[in-house]
């Protein structure tokens, strides 16, 4: 049962296990647009990153301690007025697909977002996912616009879709450490 899988915060002895997963979806699919799998270093790195940013990465783990699936938040934009704005990215382990793993880290990672003060969430979504697409919308997430033929892999032209979600309060008030 998914209910009994942990979620839990990533490691960095967990980049190999991640690298792996990731690298499937590199070779195999068209959820990134990387083309070249980034291998467990540089793996490790984009870990580092993002828990030295104060943004979660999360992992869900079988009973035998494997990483099923990873999810994580980035700032979305590099300047200062995007702070309170996060990009989120998931990924589940092919043959863990469909276990309802996807929607009990995404589930995690926006109460952590939330918990750290985070106003929005952005989800960009290759229009060949619509699995993904479904499982953001019943996390709250709503369409915000769509880049056609945005990108290019395995032969195809492929779109983006933005998704979009309130965390927390939203917009509804500035927030508390606003200067």
């Amino acid at each position: 049962m998914t209910d009994e899988i942990p979620i839990e915060a990533a490691r960095i002895d967990d980049a190999q296990s991640i690298a792996e997963i990731y690298d499937r979806h590199v070779v195999n699919g068209t959820a990134t647009f990387e083309v070249d799998p980034p291998g467990t270093a540089e793996m490790a790195k984009r870990i580092e990153k993002v828990l030295a940013g104060g943004f979660p990465w999360l992992v869900a783990r079988g009973q035998g301690g494997e990483v099923l699936g990873y999810a994580y938040a980035s700032q979305f934009g590099s300047r200062a007025g995007y702070r309170y704005s996060c990009e989120t990215s998931i990924y589940v382990r092919h043959d863990a697909l469909g276990q309802g793993i996807g929607t009990r880290l995404l589930g995690a990672l926006v109460e952590h977002c939330e918990a750290i003060g985070l106003r929005q969430a952005f989800a960009i979504i290759a229009g060949t996912e619509p699995a993904s697409v479904v499982l953001h919308a019943r996390h709250g997430y709503r369409p915000c616009g769509t880049l056609e033929n945005a990108g290019r892999k395995h032969g195809q032209w492929i779109d983006v879709f933005y998704m979009q979600r309130p965390l927390g309060e939203g917009a509804s008030k500035p927030p508390q450490d606003e200067v």
